[in-house]
């Protein structure tokens, strides 16, 4: 780890700046959280790859930058509406470099007792609701494993001051989607962001959200952590679509507490970012669950994307399901490091993961690494992984058919991720989704010639 304590980092050197600011946004119990969350960042340090939960992603361009607390720019309407999800007609919340951005949200009559906008407003209303489980959800305290790592998170917090809030009442659906759009740019240099996102549905809710990460100009930092709680039978499908610019660093914690009968379902798109982190941590803390994790990330050039999956299954008779794909080319990176953890009363489990990944080059890596650690003994729980080429097989049937050999490479490529982002039932998110992969894979221009085997 990077010693803090002897050699400050600008991510932290301003903290003693910015605390009294800080503690103006939220109750006395949220700055006493921050000021822990801060001290316990110090304590443990930037991450290194001798760090076992960082071992195949350095962070180099991390610990080696110089970040300046982030603050808002301006971007007006006509350029939210050109980004890959302007066309997306939903109740919008848009943040600019982690500010709230009213005038590039959208005003949409709710059922009562529905809020859906930033977590300061939030505070005015809920403020009982947010404490109850801000920084409850985003921890690993108690839980199973011995290389529990929740440091950026603690980074997160010693600088929360806003996100997004979602609260559903009881008994509420919501038809119509919610978008948090999180827009980063940084004309003036070097920007670190760290949004904060708490979405609570309590018992026979049901919402789909899509929380979107755009960048536009320059070198920036997002630190983004989101907490979801789920009350029994609620039902949440919540897509994460992550294209920041290509200087960009992008680290995020997604934690799910499912109560009883509950399901979730994730969908994790990753196209952008020069460095990519994403951990997502589901509990399920209450019998017949379900949980559905689906996952697709596209790296070119030398673009590292690390994927960490956790599901803790902490009560009898639940299921989960997971499915992550990658395609790498040029000499881009890849992990994925999928955890289920069984623990002893969780009997009658089902759980199910898969990690697939296609190599567009020789010189593209993917570092897999599935795990299972079960403690029950009526379970059903299997896993699999596979690296590989485009199968020849299938491009020779495509080739017999007239198709060209380069457009059937593009064609199985192309469907190979789609099969992820057909999972998304929200039409208009999918056709935005399938168009931005598309784009990305063009990047790739033509898909090199395969060796023979």
């Amino acid at each position: 780890m990077i010693d803090l304590k002897s050699t400050p980092h600008s991510l932290v050197e301003n903290f003693d700046l910015v605390k009294g600011i800080l503690s103006t946004y939220g109750p006395d119990k949220l700055h006493a959280l921050r000021l822990k969350a801060f001290d316990n960042f110090v304590e443990f340090g930037l991450p290194t790859t001798k760090d076992e939960e960082f071992k195949y992603l350095s962070l180099r361009a991390l610990t080696e930058g110089q970040f300046a607390h982030a603050y808002g720019a301006t971007i007006d309407r006509y350029q939210v509406e050109q980004t890959k999800v302007g066309s997306i007609e939903a109740i919008t919340v848009t943040f600019v470099n982690g500010e709230y951005a009213p005038e590039l949200s959208s005003a949409h009559a709710l059922p009562k007792g529905v809020f859906v906008g930033s977590l300061r407003d939030g505070f005015t209303v809920y403020e009982d609701k947010i404490m109850a489980h801000l920084g409850e959800v985003a921890n690993l305290k108690g839980k199973l494993g011995s290389t529990n790592d929740e440091r950026f998170v603690y980074l997160n917090t010693a600088y929360l001051s806003d996100g997004a809030f979602v609260y559903l009442p009881r008994g509420v659906s919501l038809e119509e989607p919610i978008h948090l759009l999180f827009l980063s740019t940084a004309d003036h240099g070097p920007l670190v962001s760290h949004p904060r996102n708490l979405i609570v549905l309590e018992e026979n809710s049901d919402a789909k959200i899509l929380e979107s990460y755009l960048g536009m100009d320059g070198i920036y930092f997002t630190n983004s952590v989101t907490e979801v709680v789920l009350g029994p039978s609620a039902m949440l499908e919540h897509t994460k679509f992550q294209d920041e610019n290509l200087d960009s660093i992008h680290i995020a914690n997604c934690s799910i507490h499912q109560a009883e009968d509950s399901i979730y379902t994730s969908n994790n798109i990753s196209f952008g970012a020069r460095i990519t982190r994403n951990d997502v941590n589901v509990w399920l803390d209450g019998e017949h669950t379900e949980t559905w994790l689906n996952g697709a990330s596209v790296g070119l050039g030398e673009q590292a994307i690390d994927n960490h999956t956790r599901i803790d299954h902490a009560k009898p008779n639940c299921n989960s399901f997971e499915v992550y794909k990658s395609i790498l080319g040029d000499r881009a990176l890849g992990v994925f490091n999928g955890k289920i953890f069984v623990y002893e009363d969780a009997q009658k489990t089902d759980a199910k993961q898969t990690n697939k990944a296609i190599l567009l080059s020789p010189h593209a890596t993917i570092n897999t690494k599935p795990q299972l650690e079960i403690f029950a003994d009526d379970v059903k729980c299997t896993h699999g992984a596979t690296v590989g080429q485009l199968r020849e097989d299938a491009l020779f049937y495509l080739q017999s058919r007239g198709v060209p050999k380069k457009e059937a490479q593009g064609l199985l490529v192309y469907a190979f991720a789609a099969e992820v982002l057909e999972k998304i039932t929200i039409s208009s998110v999918r056709d935005v989704l399938e168009k931005a992969l598309f784009d990305k894979l063009k990047e790739s221009q033509e898909l090199p010639e395969q060796s023979e085997a």
